[in-house]
Formats: C-alpha cells, sequence, structure tokens
C-alpha cells in the first residue's frame, strides 16, 4: 500500500514508540466507564453531596486537541459520546506531556484514568493521573473544520464528498456524527417493527436466501452455484414463497425481516441488495392489510420521531390514518387520460399511449406499458399517503381476482411523496389457477422481460395441501428509512451501498 507523508510521519511515531518501550496497540483495555455514562454518574454524585472524588477509566478516538504550554485539553468520543481530558504536567510529568505531543493524534484512541470535575465552564471533565495509547491510527481523519471550545479554536475532522464517503463508509462514520444518527434511527425503525407485529401476535421466521427457484416478485436474480451440490442456486429476490408455505403449514402470522437481491438498476431509491419487511396474515385480505399498513407506520413514527408529520424532499407528510384509498385505473385515467380497460392487448394500449404522446418501448407486454405509466406519471402525483389498488392481473402472478372482474386482482401498492413504499395483495390460494398463471407467464428467463416468474412445483404442491385466504405485504426499510431521516438517496441509509468499481 503507497503511503502518504502524513502516513509515513505516523508510522514513524509508530517505530518510536516500540523503541521506547510504548506497545501502540496494547491487548487490552481497562475502561470502568463509557463516556456519558461518568457523565451521568458525576452528575449524580455532585448531587448527592459526596464531597470524596470519584474516579473513572476512560476511552475514545481523539476528536479534537489543545496543548497549551504545561496543560493540555483533550476532546475523546466512543459509542455513547464525547468527554473531555484535562491533562496537567503535575499529574503526569513533563515526560507524560511529552508524549502527547510527539507521539499522539486526532484520531488516535487513548485511555485515561483520573477524577472527574467540572471546568470553569462546567464541563464535565476528567483530570488525568494516567494515559496510555489504545491504538495508533495510522491515517489521518479526512480534512478539517473550525469548532470555539472554551473560547479556543479547534480543528475537527469533518468528510462531505458523497463519493468517499459511499466507498470509506467507516471514516464517514468516524467523523459526522449526524450519519451515526441515521443508522441509529434506522436500528429503531427495525426494532420499532418488530414490535408493532409482535404484539400482533406474528412470529417472526428465517427462510432460504440461496434458493433453487427465485420468486415471488418480477426482477432478475443473482445466479450463484453450488458446488458440492452441483446446483446452479439463485439468490432470493423476495420471501414470499417460503412465508405462504409456513401458512399451510399452520402458522397463521408470519413475517421475515432480511436482505433481498434483486439484479437490475441502480438508483436514488434503488440498490441491488437491500432490506425488506414481509409478512403474511390467514383470514386476511389487502382491506385488512391497508389498516394494518398505515397502522404500522403511525406506529414507527410515533417511536422514532414523536410525531405523524414528516419533512421529506420539501414536502409535509402526514401519516396519519386513514391514508387516501385511489383505484389505479381512475388514477391513470385523471393523470394520463388513458383508461386502461378499454385496451385490453399491447397493441391497442400502445396505440393510446401514442396517441397521448406517451414514450414507450415498442413491442412490450400490456403490463409493462402500465408499469411505464404508473412510474412515469401516477407515481409522482402520490405525495401524501395513498394505497393505489385494484390492478391488472397480468402484472399480479400472484394476487387474487375480483369476483366480478377476473382481469383485476386485489393488490395495492402504498406511495409516499411520489415514491413507492410497499406491495400488497390478498392472496391467491387456488392452485389451479396459480398453476396456469405460471404457466402464462413463460419460462424464458434469458429475455429482458423481468415480468416472468418460473414455474415452482413445490409451492403450488404446497398450495395443493390447502391455503387459507391471506393477506400479504412487503415493504423496503430502506425507503421508509429515507423518509423518517429526509435524505434523498437510498445510499445515505445503507452503510454499505454497492458502487460502480474505480478505474484502476
Amino acid at each position: 500500500m503507497e503511503r502518504t507523508e502524513l502516513e509515513k510521519i505516523r508510522l514513524e511515531k509508530i517505530e518510536q514508540m516500540r523503541s521506547e518501550g510504548i506497545d501502540p496497540y496494547p491487548l487490552r483495555s481497562h475502561v470502568t466507564h463509557r463516556n456519558q455514562e461518568a457523565i451521568t454518574a458525576f452528575e449524580a454524585h455532585e448531587q448527592s453531596g459526596n464531597e470524596e472524588p470519584l474516579t473513572a477509566t476512560v476511552a475514545g478516538r481523539i476528536r479534537a486537541m489543545r496543548l497549551m504550554g504545561k496543560v493540555a485539553f483533550f476532546h475523546i468520543e466512543d459509542g455513547s459520546g464525547r468527554i473531555q481530558l484535562f491533562f496537567r504536567v503535575n499529574e503526569i510529568g513533563p515526560e507524560g506531556l511529552q508524549v502527547l505531543k510527539d507521539l499522539f493524534d486526532n484520531g488516535d484512541y487513548i485511555e485515561a484514568q483520573g477524577t472527574l470535575f467540572r471546568t470553569k465552564t462546567g464541563e464535565i471533565s476528567v483530570h488525568v493521573q494516567s494515559f496510555r495509547m489504545l491504538s495508533k491510527a495510522v491515517t489521518p481523519l479526512p480534512a478539517a473544520k473550525d469548532e470555539v471550545v472554551d473560547g479556543q479554536v479547534v480543528r475537527h475532522a469533518t468528510l462531505n464528498d458523497p463519493e468517499t464517503r459511499y466507498r470509506q463508509r467507516y471514516a464517514d462514520l468516524a467523523v459526522n456524527p449526524e450519519v451515526r444518527e441515521i443508522f441509529r434511527v434506522r436500528a429503531k425503525t427495525i426494532q420499532a417493527i418488530r414490535k408493532f407485529l409482535d404484539d400482533m401476535d406474528f412470529l417472526e421466521v428465517e427462510t432460504p436466501i440461496l434458493q433453487p427457484i427465485y420468486g415471488g416478485a418480477a426482477a432478475r436474480p443473482f445466479v450463484t452455484f453450488h458446488n458440492q451440490l452441483k446446483q446452479e442456486l439463485f439468490l432470493r429476490i423476495s420471501f414470499e414463497l417460503y412465508l405462504k408455505r409456513l401458512i399451510v403449514g399452520g402458522f397463521d402470522r408470519v413475517y421475515e425481516i432480511g436482505r433481498d437481491f434483486r439484479n437490475e438498476g441502480v438508483s436514488y431509491k434503488h440498490n441491488p441488495e437491500f432490506t425488506q419487511i414481509e409478512f403474511y396474515m390467514a383470514y386476511a385480505d389487502y382491506h385488512t392489510v391497508m389498516e394494518i399498513t398505515e397502522k404500522m407506520v403511525s406506529f414507527v413514527c410515533d417511536q422514532i420521531l414523536g410525531t405523524r408529520i414528516l419533512n421529506f424532499r420539501g414536502h409535509t407528510i402526514d401519516v396519519n390514518p386513514p391514508w387516501r384509498r385511489l383505484e389505479l385505473r381512475q388514477g391513470l385515467i385523471d393523470v394520463t387520460g388513458i383508461d386502461i380497460n378499454e385496451h385490453s392487448d399491447s397493441t391497442s394500449l400502445e396505440a393510446a399511449m401514442k396517441a397521448k404522446g406517451y414514450p414507450f418501448k415498442p413491442g412490450s407486454p400490456r403490463g409493462k406499458l402500465i408499469d411505464t405509466l404508473i412510474g412515469d406519471y401516477l407515481e409522482p402525483s402520490l405525495v401524501q399517503p395513498t394505497f393505489l389498488y385494484d390492478y391488472p392481473r397480468d402484472i399480479s402472478p400472484l394476487a387474487k381476482s375480483k369476483p366480478d372482474d377476473p382481469g383485476t386482482v386485489e393488490r395495492f401498492e402504498g406511495f409516499i411523496a411520489g415514491m413507492e413504499l410497499c406491495n400488497a395483495f390478498s392472496e391467491l390460494n387456488d392452485p389451479l389457477d396459480q398453476e396456469q398463471r405460471f404457466l402464462e407467464m413463460g419460462t424464458d428467463f434469458t429475455s429482458d422481460d423481468e415480468e416472468q416468474h418460473p414455474m415452482d412445483e413445490d409451492y403450488l404442491r404446497a398450495m395443493s395441501y390447502g391455503m387459507p385466504p391471506m393477506g400479504g405485504f412487503g415493504m423496503g426499510v430502506d425507503r421508509l428509512v429515507m423518509l423518517l431521516t429526509n435524505q434523498q438517496t437510498i445510499r445515505e441509509v445503507l452503510l454499505f451501498p454497492h458502487l460502480r468499481k474505480l478505474e484502476e
């Protein structure tokens, strides 16, 4: 690895430390308090009136350094927060102060033992009696910005370039506390979803990621190969078909939170791997699932934000139930002037789109053309939470048809701020109808048509044992976190988003 001049200087400091018998990477730490725990303990100690000194051993990454003659002030940070270290030559001696000046840098990890006190400005600090290096940082933290601390200008690391931030997320997290907060919100969001579903007596389960047949969505899979079994396998694109097998097995309410993988385009709202929540509920339909969805999202907002009013992309979003219900057919009429019920095949719909001036890919199936109208024209208009419901059968192979309209299925998608958030069905439970739909979809998966869905005979066998009526639901957790944190791109809410390989 080629080193910068600053890195070479730090490597020289490591050699100096070792030559002086100082281990730059000791085996153990002897921390007694996390930083916030030390601050809280001192506040309680003050309130108790106890005049005995309170000692603590703390540790963290050095985030700011001020060396002033015979004293020094460091700010260190661990996962709980920051605390100030106060060094004085009287306690650590001239040699100790020289070690601080010569061998310690921003970004290093330090352990310090001493007594807690308040400075003249009221900041709780550790009056250091002893200290040692825990980990010497070879690479300096990125860039720097000025901050005034106790009337003094202090240099702090910062990192703003998005490309560098995504590729070096470790550095981004190390210097940008607001980024760390996004991922704390993400973790709390998943916890809140779990609590909501657990309280409804749903059972959390785990289903295969490597699958012999992919299914449950319209997407291209990633393909891999099992050497021992000499078998081609797919990374799952959905949990759906395995979760519905469990409904057959007698679990009436199941859910899974995990990763899905789709070999498709990357955009501000798409990543090849993403986190999804899916649940399936026996004896429910898509109306029931609509009510659960709006309650669940509202509950998550209550838990995370303490409010159901969101600010996202300049919009003020109110997620309080009930959400707007809009029939897909009517929504398309409103924004495009095209009634899809008047165009039962792709040729007719192409002609209507051409007459209205809407671009399309010639030869596309009818379902693809409808998806184009939804994605390009209807979806951007759905700013406030909206359930778009009743979809064409030819783009919903796993949903149940409406009794009075076999060409339309009981499916809805939920939209907020012009972005699809979730997808749900009254699930098809007729094995004969399901087999026919698989046959209609075809099996030529080398084509460009992502709407194709492979025949899954084992799933059909499961259905044949008897599958109760049920409602099913899927939601991208990443997009929900985008809404909760007002982030404009999915990359901001993924710790390690997929990026194009850098040119050598």
